[in-house]
């Protein structure tokens, strides 16, 4: 297992992500999240030290445990290894394709190999993107009043106070919304434009209603399913560009690392 120094060593990119990414944060209530790609040695690509992920959090350094809840400013990181951050974004995860679409001058570190991971967006950009944005945001709808298993309630405060837990159901929208972008314009608007952004700060101050935000969660996930339906996008990822691309970067950085 690579350790935090090494990690960040050989991380490429990394960037904020979650609610501040989105600028849908409110003033002393976000912790910090963060997530990163590295070029991981070769050694944990054919030999014994398998590497997917590093992560950090700073509430389980805090207090010794795994499920420990981040409090405000708490950093929490990842750093996903070239190959499997590649194989999320060609699959559409929305969590990790965004960081395809975010601005330079938005990311932590983005040396020269950084740059040409996000030079490569389009390719990943695909009508499969456009069914993992649908699925995420359905999902989540469903389990936001447990039509399907239980309710994953994270913040009992908030839904004590508006009914429903009104950071998660943000989320869910702006999944909404950047689903109908991305199949719309084949690009992520990052942070969240207007008005949308100003209609998700409503939903998390919890100034709108639950049937409200549920009816503009379905119209946005019809949206969704009649742009997938008329999409001229590929119906997938350019798989074999993408991984010319990331050969060619293992074999130089693995080259020069025995030079």
């Amino acid at each position: 297992m690579m350790t935090r120094e090494e990690v960040e060593r050989r991380t490429i990119l990394r960037a904020l992500v979650g609610s501040t990414l989105h600028g849908l944060v409110l003033e002393g209530k976000d912790d910090r999240d963060e997530m990163g790609v590295c070029i991981e040695p070769l050694n944990a690509v054919v030999g014994f030290d398998d590497f997917a992920q590093f992560i950090h959090r700073d509430a389980e350094v805090r207090e010794g445990r795994r499920n420990a809840p981040s409090g405000p400013g708490d950093l929490d990181l990842v750093v996903y290894s070239l190959r499997k951050f590649v194989r999320l974004a060609a699959q559409g995860n929305p969590t990790v394709i965004q960081v395809l679409f975010i601005h330079a001058e938005q990311c932590i570190v983005r040396t020269p190999l950084g740059a040409e991971l996000q030079a490569l967006s389009s390719s990943f950009v695909s009508v499969e993107a456009g069914n993992r944005y649908l699925g995420y945001m359905s999902a989540q709808r469903h389990r936001l009043i447990g039509e399907r298993g239980q309710k994953d309630v994270k913040r009992q405060a908030l839904v004590d106070a508006h009914g429903y837990d009104t950071k998660y159901a943000m989320h869910m929208l702006r999944l909404g919304y950047q689903g109908v972008e991305i199949m719309s314009t084949g690009r992520v608007t990052l942070p969240t434009p207007e008005p949308e952004r100003s209609w998700l700060m409503k939903v998390r101050r919890g100034e709108i209603t639950l049937p409200e935000l549920l009816a503009r969660a379905q119209d946005l996930e019809q949206q969704i399913r009649t742009l997938i339906d008329g999409s001229s996008l590929p119906p997938q990822a350019d798989r074999p560009r993408i991984e010319a691309w990331m050969t060619r970067v293992y074999l130089e950085a693995w080259s020069a690392e025995r030079a």
